[in-house]
């Protein structure tokens, strides 16, 4: 995806407009205090919500599509707390603008990634469905044509690429800017830059597993230290433990991928293929492989499911990202316009006066 054009940025003549806002050495007030509590607290209810019960919770579909859930919510808190702050875009400083809508492209070219490799998965069901409704008939000739199914299935999901693997300068980027820009003399600019950072840190991390869940490559996962001082540090540390858990439990088993239930449909096609090969051979226990097909049709159903579900939630974190990006860039727009047309106002001001 192509980042937008955007608009020119009026020029302000006091410079950094955060030194205009408020007094220097000034402090949060109680107001600002709430604010960023409010937030702080509902982002450590969110991590802590997401932490894995157990082992098998981790990078199955109905987690993952938990985190994608989550990430859209405290996207959208942001959204809320910027109004509620009463910080026009014409305050935010140039550098603020520049990685916001620069982020945002970034996040935006993720989702798609993402997206991409869902689409892999719900191509492979499709094979996976012709296997299914060639077993559903009893007679034997069927065997054939399903087990040519299932080898087009296990062709099809073990040579599948991830995009997600060769976004790493993407992902070092997004690292590279969980660093806080300094802010002076402005209350509300340090609450921002304040919740900016814990937004950061979750939507690195989420898509940092992300990514490790459809690529296999451990690469790009990180180890985050969240200072104490912020109230949600000690959920995102036993959130990023678990994980981090999770994934050396999964390493050391030797699966083919991290994505449980993929992993659950791969096991009982390979069962199931060795059980036709037996039956084409003449020995193949007839009630043991009705009850594989079932077992196998329903972890397939699953597998889809959680496909679409998670589908829909990656959508959703795109649309709040290109909004958000969007009604920004209206902002910067509208307030050029106003700018110039107080320009002009000025200069036809001076004219008259010659």
């Amino acid at each position: 995806m192509s980042k937008p054009q955007e608009p020119h940025r009026p020029f302000f003549h006091f410079g950094n407009p955060f030194r205009a806002i408020s007094p220097k050495g000034s402090k949060l007030s109680s107001r600002l205090v709430f604010l960023l509590a409010t937030f702080e607290d509902s982002l450590a209810q969110k991590l802590s919500k997401l932490t894995p019960k157990s082992d098998n919770d981790v990078f199955s579909f109905l987690w993952m599509g938990l985190a994608m859930k989550l990430l859209c919510e405290i996207h959208n808190d942001v959204k809320t707390l910027i109004g509620d702050l009463e910080l026009p875009v014409s305050d935010w400083g140039e550098k603020w603008l520049d990685e916001y809508l620069d982020v945002s492209v970034k996040l935006l070219d993720i989702c798609n990634d993402f997206s991409s490799d869902l689409s892999q998965l719900n191509q492979g069901h499709l094979i996976l469905r012709c296997a299914l409704h060639n077993l559903a008939s009893t007679s034997s000739n069927q065997f054939v044509p399903a087990r040519s199914s299932l080898d087009a299935w296990n062709q099809h999901i073990s040579s599948r690429t991830s995009r997600v693997e060769n976004r790493s300068p993407i992902m070092d980027h997004l690292e590279e800017l969980l660093d806080l820009p300094k802010v002076k003399n402005s209350p509300k600019g340090k609450v921002l830059m304040q919740v900016m950072y814990g937004v950061k840190v979750a939507t690195l991390f989420i898509c940092s597993v992300f990514a490790y869940a459809f690529s296999g490559s451990s690469k790009r996962l990180l180890s985050i230290n969240v200072p104490d001082t912020y109230r949600w540090a000690q959920a995102f540390t036993e959130l990023q433990k678990n994980v981090n858990m999770g994934i050396k439990i999964n390493h050391s088993s030797g699966r083919f991928t991290a994505l449980r239930d993929l992993n659950a449909v791969d096991e009982r096609v390979k069962k199931l293929h060795s059980m036709i090969q037996e039956n084409i051979d003449g020995g193949m226990k007839v009630e043991e492989c009705q009850n594989l097909i079932v077992d196998l049709r329903s972890e397939a159903e699953k597998l889809t499911q959680g496909v679409d579900h998670l589908t829909k939630q990656v959508d959703e974190f795109f649309y709040i990202v290109l909004s958000g990006r969007d009604a920004l860039l209206s902002n910067l727009r509208s307030s050029e316009i106003v700018f110039d047309q107080g320009m002009r106002g000025c200069l036809q001001g001076n004219r008259d006066g010659v």
